[in-house]
């Protein structure tokens, strides 16, 4: 970074099509506990899952084109796999500040796995898109790789988000979608591969009849984020972050207690 970016502390901008995003911040918050946040939810255009693909790397590089006018981030997260699979390199081009992007843990999963078969979980946009070939191959060449399109779990984490009980439904759907499939049954490590996923992290094991290993790449994302801020003079405490939706207000605030945990409790419309 240059002298006059190091010292400017403007927010870290986080962006998904709802409360995904929160499992990414959680990790980074873990690293830079004081940088203000700006969390971006896209609920109108939800769910990402089933939109076509031109849909989104037209909307996406739009919405985020205006949240950076408005808040003037230093840095830009797509806290979403669909999003980042689909429209990071069209972001990064018309952007000209860092983003960093979401991708499925597929690398680590490999290492991880002693039966060689991992189970991805992801929305249906996810798990088709040309980019997980291409680290399947790469990094999983060797292990067998059994993808399932669970966009609903995306409304069960919503759900827990609202201090709801997430559907069980939803939940023994997305399982049974992995271990219904030709050896299933050996699943030992699974790739959430949506930010909303890993909040419903507990619930998934409980439907899997034995134990397994989950990976997420919140972690990851996170030591990124903090890499690219090095230098970055951060406040000595922690400010009051802003939620900014696409969607309607007066449907947020059953997720007040939830933001509150993450210091988001500023509410906005975009």
């Amino acid at each position: 970074m240059t002298g006059n970016q190091a010292n400017m502390a403007g927010p870290l901008l986080f962006f998904d099509t709802g409360v995904g995003g929160l499992s990414v911040l959680r990790e980074t918050k873990k690293l830079l506990p004081t940088a203000p946040i700006i969390y971006a939810a896209d609920y109108a255009g939800m769910p990402y899952g089933m939109k076509s693909e031109d849909e989104l790397s037209t909307r996406i590089p739009l919405l985020l084109g205006r949240l950076v006018e408005r808040y003037k981030p230093q840095m830009v997260t797509i806290a979403c796999n669909t999003a980042s699979t689909i429209a990071l390199d069209v972001v990064r081009s018309v952007l000209d500040i860092p983003v960093v992007g979401t991708v499925p843990a597929i690398k680590p999963a490999s290492q991880m796995t002693k039966t060689g078969v991992i189970g991805l979980l992801g929305t249906r946009a996810t798990i088709r898109q040309p980019y997980v070939d291409r680290l399947a191959s790469e990094f999983a060449a060797d292990k067998k790789l059994i993808r399932f399109g669970a966009s609903d779990l995306v409304h069960a984490a919503e759900a827990k988000l609202r201090g709801e009980i997430p559907d069980s439904t939803l939940i023994e759907a997305a399982v049974a979608g992995l271990t219904e499939q030709q050896d299933g049954e050996k699943i030992d490590t699974v790739i959430l591969a949506c930010t909303h996923f890993p909040l419903v992290q507990t619930e998934l094991q409980k439907s899997f009849v034995r134990d397994i290993q989950f990976i997420d790449g919140s972690q990851g994302i996170a030591r990124r984020i903090a890499y690219l801020s090095r230098g970055v003079s951060w406040p000595e405490t922690s400010e009051n972050g802003v939620f900014v939706t696409t969607g309607d207000l007066e449907k947020l605030p059953p997720y007040q207690n939830s933001l509150d945990e993450f210091g988001l409790t500023k509410l906005e419309a975009l």
